[in-house]
């Protein structure tokens, strides 16, 4: 009985121990995967440019960084933002590539809730009328800029529900009458959803 005990104890403490320390060495490596990748892809153009002689470790994730902010910078300037698109739209005209970047360009907005506005975070309430969930609505019936509109009946709305830790999630389609408002920017409501509610403060 003691052995026992002492092992239920031991398993708990290493399942405590694992999720303190395995969201930091994911994040970390995360992060050494990133910046090690663009030290990959730019150091080579440093080398050509300034020679192995003048090329220190970092300079490529440095000059990332600049590139990022300065491109994020001009992407709020209405004609730059024009010529930035221009690699995205060649993407898009090359068959099966223009499946993978809509794919990773429409999971990155979802992310970042780029294409919802501040009042699309809403309680679903499902058939019986005594469990509800989280949802941000996509679709309305009107919208001249999504094909899923025209589908929709006046008073219908698409509502993307996500699941809890993974990215994925399910699109329904509901009555009105079953969505209440909340007030909540879309970015929050993912993050609760995708924690499932723990750690938020």
């Amino acid at each position: 009985m003691p052995e026992k005990i002492l092992m239920k104890s031991l398993t708990q403490s290493f399942l405590l121990g694992l999720t303190i320390l395995l969201p930091v060495m994911l994040s970390i490596q995360l992060v050494i995967w990133f910046f090690g990748t663009a030290e990959g892809w730019l150091k080579p153009l440093w080398v050509a440019v300034l020679s192995e002689e003048y090329y220190f470790p970092g300079l490529a994730i440095v000059s990332f960084v600049a590139l990022v902010t300065a491109i994020g910078f001009s992407a709020r300037m209405h004609v730059l933002s024009q010529l930035l698109g221009l690699p995205g739209k060649l993407l898009q005209r090359i068959p099966l590539v223009h499946y993978v970047y809509n794919l990773i360009n429409d999971f990155l907005d979802l992310m970042a809730g780029k294409n919802f506005s501040d009042q699309s975070v809403v309680w679903v309430t499902l058939p019986g009328e005594s469990t509800k969930v989280i949802g941000i609505v996509t679709t309305q019936a009107g919208d001249s800029k999504s094909k899923l509109s025209a589908l929709l009946e006046q008073e219908e709305v698409a509502v993307f529900l996500p699941m809890s830790y993974q990215a994925g999630g399910y699109m329904v389609v509901v009555p009105r009458s079953r969505v209440t408002e909340i007030d909540m920017k879309p970015g929050e409501a993912l993050s609760l959803i995708m924690s499932a509610g723990l750690g938020q403060k």
